[in-house]
């Protein structure tokens, strides 16, 4: 068996391997408190105009010409007059508490505390 020897050559006059060059380490991308700052803004500038135009065209109401059928009265508290007594008055056969809080929703009442000369819408069932 015959061995070959010999020396390897790319004809450029080098050794045949490519010589390593210096790796580049580019450096990390450092933001600074001003570039965060510009960037968030950047970021949620979309966002908030985003709702904005959703806020703007959500469900428009419809207004018609037709009155409700839904119709109330309204009754002025006298003086000394409780939620109570004007429940036990306008519905006698039904228990105050149901009557108090339907008087207390219709009219937006946080509390059953009530003054003399304040008005007081009534639901259709209730009028007097």
């Amino acid at each position: 068996m015959s061995t070959v020897s010999g020396t390897f050559s790319t004809g450029f006059g080098g050794s045949g391997f490519a010589a390593e060059r210096p790796r580049t380490v580019t450096p990390r991308l450092r933001l600074t408190k001003r570039g965060r700052g510009v960037l968030m803004t950047v970021a949620a500038t979309p966002l908030v105009i985003a709702a904005f135009l959703f806020a703007l065209n959500g469900s428009p109401a419809t207004a018609s010409l037709e009155g409700s059928s839904a119709g109330f009265s309204f009754v002025t508290v006298e003086s000394g007059e409780s939620l109570w007594q004007l429940a036990e008055q306008l519905a006698p056969a039904a228990d105050p508490r149901d009557t108090i809080s339907e008087i207390m929703a219709l009219n937006q009442l946080e509390s059953a505390d009530v003054f003399a000369g304040q008005e007081l819408a009534l639901p259709a069932h209730l009028a007097r």
